[in-house]
């Protein structure tokens, strides 16, 4: 079936759905992994944007129950080159197309995505729109794209945060009970975590209960009052989509909390981190998306290879009281902090690294030793 992927600045690109009739809008990216369409198509950070895979082929070992980092897919459409219908590996339950279909996804073939991907390093990631229909009047279809919102300014963490609390059994969410009085009767020795979800990946969870942590997941939602009631031991922000800067109520909290306990903080985290002790963000030109940038540990000159979704970049220029701690090799933005005094640091990429290598995997066990540091055991 025919498609038509329009960008706001008017540059169309033809191809063919392989999930039937559809229109879908958001932001257009590339990324440029060679795998882990999964972990990518189930990451809440993708909310509100269109995923261009630069790797030609996608769909050959088609699709899972275990490589999911969410309940659902976020992403509002996927675009390949070419999508594989019949794919080949033991443990495959579903093709590409059959499990964007059961999630009312759109995906595009078809798509000349080396011309797209060069169209947005040049351009910049633009709004854009895919439908199969009004493929004859792409100017009409341009015109939608420009009527969508802008990615800067929009807060897309309260689209994907809990509306309740949660707890981690290993696997899935876990439902709990909040007392009335707003407390919490944690189930482990701890160390008791609460781990705020701006849209997190289900393999932070995983690895922060590998590091023997009490993890409580709460809402974008809750104030600082509200955490402290709960009575943690450390505070942990996690990745999540759209601009930071949109986020004025919990960057407030994330400053009073970091003020009280050890505070850890991934991607959105780190960005709300870095506003929270006065630093600024901006937006990135086409984004960092993919598990192959190089960031080099300032402290050791370790290079590790590592996994990104990010469009928003920290500026702590002129901020006292921060060491920066990495750096990205590609275009020398901030990778990562620690406070000099607190017991406080970021990273900006993805140490779970799904997709990607394990090369950051360490920064959750710096977290546990920091905990240690602070709490005597």
């Amino acid at each position: 079936m025919k498609a038509i992927l329009a960008l706001e600045d008017g540059t169309c690109f033809p191809g063919r759905s392989f999930t039937g009739e559809c229109f879908a809008g958001g932001e257009a990216i590339f990324n440029t992994g060679m795998s882990g369409y999964q972990e990518i198509l189930t990451d809440p950070s993708y909310v509100g944007q269109m995923v261009a895979m630069t790797s030609p082929h996608i769909g050959n070992y088609g699709v899972n129950e275990q490589d999911v980092e969410s309940s659902r897919i976020f992403v509002e459409a996927f675009i390949v080159k070419e999508c594989c219908k019949t794919p080949s590996n033991w443990r495959s339950v579903s093709s590409l197309p059959d499990y964007l279909i059961r999630h009312g996804v759109a995906g595009i073939e078809g798509v000349d995505t080396r011309a797209l991907t060069r169209h947005l390093r040049i351009h910049g990631a633009q709004r854009g729109v895919i439908s199969t229909s009004d493929t004859d009047d792409p100017a009409k279809l341009v015109q939608k794209a420009r009527e969508l919102p802008a990615m800067e300014g929009s807060n897309l963490a309260g689209a994907v945060t809990p509306t309740q609390p949660y707890a981690w059994d290993g696997a899935r969410p876990k439902p709990v009970t909040i007392r009335p009085d707003g407390g919490y009767d944690w189930p482990g020795p701890g160390p008791r975590v609460a781990v705020y979800d701006f849209g997190i990946k289900w393999n932070i969870l995983r690895l922060l209960a590998a590091q023997g942590l009490d993890v409580l997941v709460v809402p974008a939602s809750y104030d600082a009052d509200r955490v402290k009631k709960l009575a943690p031991e450390a505070i942990f922000l996690s990745n999540g989509p759209g601009d930071p800067a949109a986020l004025t109520e919990v960057v407030h909290a994330a400053r009073v909390l970091a003020d009280s306990y050890p505070t850890a903080g991934i991607c959105l985290g780190h960005q709300i981190l870095g506003l929270a002790f006065g630093g600024t963000t901006y937006k990135l030109k086409f984004g960092h998306h993919g598990c192959n940038h190089p960031v080099m540990d300032v402290r050791t000159g370790h290079i590790a290879i590592t996994s990104q979704n990010h469009g928003f970049c920290v500026d702590l220029g002129g901020v006292d009281g921060f060491a920066t701690t990495h750096v990205n090799l590609n275009d020398r933005t901030l990778e990562g902090f620690a406070h000099l005094k607190k017991p406080v640091i970021a990273i900006q990429h993805h140490p779970e690294a799904s997709p990607g290598p394990h090369d950051s995997r360490y920064f959750f066990k710096e977290f546990r030793e920091m905990l240690s540091k602070e709490l005597g055991r």
